[in-house]
């Protein structure tokens, strides 16, 4: 089977994540979904390119979730989440190209 590409599983966990908070009306399942598909692509990260990188990777995935929200009331939700999710992808992928 085919590996999906880590860059998709981060940006997927972040833009799907929101989505299931949002149209569930129930966070923690929204949490859940972030945080699944955050523990796979940190562990494709880890297969990938190592331990530094993975733990870099998944702090700046941390980061991008907890930024989306100041940078939702600037810009809106749906916006925010795909600029950050945007963003992980990108350095996921800068990160992962040579090796994925």
């Amino acid at each position: 089977m085919p590996r999906i590409p880590s860059p998709a599983i981060a940006a997927a966990g972040l833009v799907g994540g929101y989505a299931v908070a949002r149209w569930t009306k129930k966070r923690p399942l929204g949490g859940v979904v972030l945080a699944v598909a955050g523990g796979v692509a940190a562990r494709e990260w880890q297969q990938v390119v190592g331990g530094k990188a993975a733990a870099g990777l998944t702090a700046a995935y941390v980061a991008a979730f907890a930024g989306s929200h100041p940078l939702a009331k600037k810009i809106g939700a749906w916006p925010a989440v795909f600029s950050v999710a945007g963003g992980v992808a990108a350095a996921s992928w800068a990160v992962t190209r040579e090796k994925d």
